[in-house]
């Protein structure tokens, strides 16, 4: 059962602000109920109706949330790594984290494009976002695995965006898609590949 067509669907709204959208007791939270400031003094007309623009713009909102929790994971992971390979991970996590804080912009950016505001604050992040940051300092092939799985979430979610956008034939949203399924699929292929050595250690 699709979520947006289930019947069992109920959709709360909390002061004209938040609203809940709850299926078979699965809460989600959406987008903020009415449009930007910008669109309310002049709508849009872009040849895509509101309520795809809305879908398209919560969607991404879940996109922005993971992009920027895996983009705090690397950072503290760039600060915090230690080990025999200190040098070579603290440099590639900088590369990624600056890669990551740059596609949360124009992510962000797309949104606002779309008419609707962006999240911005940890509270929005942390609902949204599939995520989870991890507890202490991990070890450095831990990192790595954390890293990997982190970048294969945020593909997952981009490609539940794609469908959206792609029905709705937002073709600038596809075009932003197709390049952050390129840059998180090759990441993730980059850091498993570190991996290959201690599983060939492995009895």
């Amino acid at each position: 059962m699709g979520r947006a067509d289930s019947e069992q669907a109920a959709v709360f709204c909390v002061e004209n602000t938040l609203c809940l959208r709850v299926i078979e007791d699965e809460v989600l939270f959406l987008m903020k109920t009415e449009v930007a400031a910008e669109v309310k003094a002049m709508p849009i007309n872009s040849g895509l109706e509101e309520k795809d623009r809305r879908e398209i713009a919560e969607s991404l909102s879940r996109m922005m949330a993971d992009t920027y929790t895996l983009y705090l994971k690397t950072h503290n992971f760039h600060w915090n790594v230690t080990g025999p390979m200190f040098r070579t991970l603290h440099l590639m996590f900088e590369e990624q984290y600056k890669e990551l804080g740059e596609a949360v912009d124009k992510i962000a950016e797309r949104i606002r494009a779309l008419g609707f505001p962006a999240p911005g604050t940890y509270q929005e992040f942390t609902r949204l976002t599939s995520i989870r940051l991890d507890e202490g300092v991990p070890d450095a092939e831990k990192m790595i695995r954390s890293l990997v799985e982190g970048h294969e979430t945020v593909t997952r979610t981009a490609r539940e965006t794609f469908k959206v956008a792609d029905r709705a034939k937002d073709e600038a949203t596809v075009d932003l898609l197709t390049d952050r399924f390129q840059v998180h699929e090759k990441t993730a292929w980059m850091l498993r590949s570190l991996l290959a050595k201690s599983a060939m250690a492995m009895p």
